[in-house]
Parts: structure tokens; sequence; C-alpha cells
């Protein structure tokens, strides 16, 4: 199998389906997109236009809340991806759900990944998405990019901060939070590696960690 075959069989074994849409808590879902690119696995983020009300200037993945029209996690990060960045619904291999995180909002936000061809162009939609770029995903696996914090309180586990400069445009990016730990756990699950740094969950069942960490929020919401 090449590369995108063997990641998609992977990822696969970690779908979680509809598990936790039992779950009585405001929704929302992000799409991760993976391509290959020179034989390595990249990823796709966007950083969020200056004018939004929350979260202004971060770096994310595509997506935003469920709307009431939405039938699942699925059709909320597929219709955020076209929204902010041009990205139909038929461009994506929609691959598996891994376990949501509830954020800092309250928001269950589920993450989607799918694969896109790697000559996708995006085009931002300026009132959401002031920049697209993409990054190795090995990139959320090493020290050299890494930074955390320890005890932030509300979290269990640590705080994952990276600092990513895009040589193409020459722009810095800083990429942290519930996006840095999608990332990385996605990077794990998808690269079959262990991190440089603590992570917080066993490497062998990273699910396990967010799955319980999930339940107990949700439980006191």
């Amino acid at each position: 199998m090449n590369i995108k075959e063997r990641t998609v069989a992977a990822l696969r074994l970690l779908d979680v389906g509809d598990r936790f849409a039992h779950l009585a808590v405001p929704k929302a879902a992000v799409l991760i997109p993976l391509f290959v690119k020179e034989q390595e696995l990249h990823t796709l983020m966007t950083l969020r236009s200056m004018t939004l009300r929350t979260n202004a200037g971060e770096v994310c993945f595509p997506g935003g809340k469920r709307d009431p029209s939405d039938r699942d996690d699925e059709e909320t990060a597929l219709r955020e991806a076209e929204e902010e960045i041009g990205l139909r619904s038929d461009q994506v291999q929609l691959v598996c759900k891994l376990t949501p995180v509830i954020n800092k909002s309250g928001l269950m936000v589920t993450p989607v990944v799918g694969f896109i061809d790697e000559t996708f162009c995006p085009s931002p939609n300026p009132a959401e998405v002031s920049a697209v770029f993409t990054l190795p995903l090995d990139v959320f696996t090493r020290e050299n990019h890494h930074a955390q914090l320890q005890g932030v309180p509300g979290l269990v586990g640590p705080l994952h901060s990276f600092h990513y400069e895009d040589r193409t445009s020459g722009r810095h990016y800083h990429i942290w939070g519930l996006t840095a730990a999608l990332a990385v756990l996605v990077a794990v699950c998808a690269l079959h590696k262990r991190t440089e740094f603590e992570v917080g969950f066993d490497f062998e069942n990273p699910l396990q960690f967010f799955e319980q960490n999930l339940l107990k929020r949700a439980s006191k919401l």
C-alpha cells in the first residue's frame, strides 16, 4: 500500500462513529484535511480573521458550530470548510471521526479527518479567514517546534504550543490549544510515531485519554 492507503486504513480503525452523539452538549466539528506531498503527510490550517468575535487571529482547522440543518458532524465540517476556504464536499475523501473534545466555550468539537488532493487551491472567505497554509504533519511530533505548559487550570494534560514558519510566504504561525492538541493526536495516529515530548496519553491507545476527559467534562455541563 502507498502512504495514503496505509494512513486511511490505520485511521479507520480509530473511527468513533456516532458513539458520542447522544451527549447533550452543544456540538461543533472541524475538518482535519490531510494530503500527501513529496511522499510525506501534510495538513492544512487557517488563520482566523481579526474581525471575528471569537478566537480572532488564531490558527484553526476549518470548522464551526453545527447548524440545525446539518445531519451530522461530517456535514458540519464539510459545510464550514466550503464556507471558509472553498473546499467542496466532493473534493474530500472522508476517513474517520475521532473522539470529540469539549472546548473552553463548552462546545463538543468532533475532529473529522479527510484526504484532499495536493493540488487543492483554497479560496479563503476574508470575513472568516485571513490566511491558509499547509505544513508537514510530522511538525507536531518534533521537539524543535514545540513548547508546553503544565498545570493549566481546567486542562488535563499539557497545553501544547508550536511555532511554524511557512517558507512559501515567510509568515510565522503560532499553533496552540485545542488545535495543537488535535494536530498532535492525528500526527501520532496517522504517522504511527511517538512524539519527542510528553503528551499525557498512551501512545498505544491515544483515544482512551480523550474519551475519559470527554465523559468527565460532559457530566459537569
